[in-house]
């Protein structure tokens, strides 16, 4: 990928603040889909203060406009082909940094096209913990409900639209 490209920091945070996935990667561009943010192979992640983790396979990550989710596409041979995040509404505090916090539920397509939620015991566990108002709760859950059927029956962008976006950080 092109050194010209500019770095966003992506920051995962849970529901009561801490620090949870975090990285950077490369702005793609946009579309009417949201921002397409970029991670070649061996990119690097971290969860809150552990040690760092390389990723075997290139992705892009789409961050939708008002909508509480993101998404990523892993390259292969990744086992998931398109793993969602339900997350609160991302905020861009700055152009090269976007937040969000991760409410747990994960819509993911395996590459044999069958699709899941997951995670259910780790958002029924929060919900106490970390005190999830009634409307994150419904939120999420209807988030999770819409995402699950769209994925499933591959409507846009889960339709091969992040493919152009993918192929700039695995070829």
């Amino acid at each position: 990928m092109s050194g010209q490209l500019e770095s966003v920091e992506v920051v995962y945070t849970k529901y009561d603040g801490s620090l949870h996935w975090h990285h950077h990667a490369q702005r793609l561009g946009e579309d009417r889909f949201g921002t397409w943010l970029g991670c070649v192979p061996g990119s690097r992640m971290q969860r809150g203060q552990e040690p760092p983790v390389e990723c075997s396979v290139g992705f892009v990550l789409l961050v939708p406009r008002d909508a509480w989710w993101t998404a990523s596409f892993n390259g292969v041979p990744h086992k998931y082909e398109i793993y969602c995040d339900i997350t609160t509404l991302p905020r861009w505090p700055s152009e090269d940094r976007v937040t969000m916090a991760d409410l747990d539920l994960d819509v993911i397509r395996r590459r044999d096209g069958s699709v899941f939620v997951d995670d259910e015991d780790e958002f029924a566990e929060h919900q106490v913990r970390y005190a999830y108002p009634p409307d994150i709760v419904s939120g999420a859950r209807d988030t999770a409900d819409r995402l699950t059927e769209s994925v499933a029956r591959r409507q846009a962008p889960f339709d091969g639209t992040h493919e152009a976006w993918l192929s700039r950080v695995t070829e």
